[in-house]
């Protein structure tokens, strides 16, 4: 495992089709081209996936009860794995290793060229039990998701999300600790 981080570039925050038309052609796709997203689209896709909107105050494009946080993504593609740093809107590198087959069970996923894994982490839940702390990360996780379609509806790109996943060995692979549980993944690309 490493640390390198890489700063992305400024999201822009205009462009993209408008929000009703975005509804209206949001859809599931399973098949993707192997052209790669630009820096650019990428640092957008992230900031629209769960990024600081207002720095002012820090709050999220996303809600998430009480600001915990408690949602990290994970970027697999070819190239390796980061994690996205919300705070610096940045990638820290976790792998160079190309994890894409352990980040879902469907054959797509492994030539998928992104695939976003939603984990979340339940330390920064402490106050509540193991049943709220599953709804409410997995309800924070479904604000990132649809986020993620939207900006995909709005910009040409290919999404679907998943839930099945080997969370054990993905796990691994990721590093993670015994209170953070993969709650989905996400496969994005450009259409096939």
């Amino acid at each position: 495992m490493t640390n390198a981080t890489t700063a992305l570039p400024a999201p822009e925050m205009e462009g993209g089709k408008p929000l009703m038309t975005a509804i209206r052609e949001r859809q599931s796709a399973r098949e993707f081209s192997d052209r790669q997203l630009s820096p650019q689209t990428l640092a957008n896709l992230l900031w629209a996936t769960i990024g600081i909107s207002r720095p002012e105050s820090g709050k999220l494009t996303v809600p998430n009860g009480r600001s915990r946080r408690e949602v990290t993504v994970f970027v697999i593609t070819a190239a390796g794995t980061h994690r996205y740093d919300i705070e610096r809107h940045a990638l820290e590198t976790v792998t160079t290793d190309d994890l894409r087959t352990l980040a879902g069970k469907q054959d797509f996923v492994a030539t998928a060229p992104i695939n976003l894994i939603y984990v979340a982490d339940y330390t920064r839940m402490p106050d509540l039990n193991p049943e709220q702390q599953l709804v409410y990360s997995s309800t924070d996780v479904g604000f990132s998701v649809e986020n993620a379609y939207l900006f995909c509806a709005s910009f040409g790109l290919a999404t679907v999300v998943r839930g099945s996943i080997d969370r054990e060995a993905l796990g691994t692979a990721l590093g993670l600790g015994p209170q953070q549980r993969i709650i989905l993944g996400q496969s994005i690309g450009y259409p096939a």
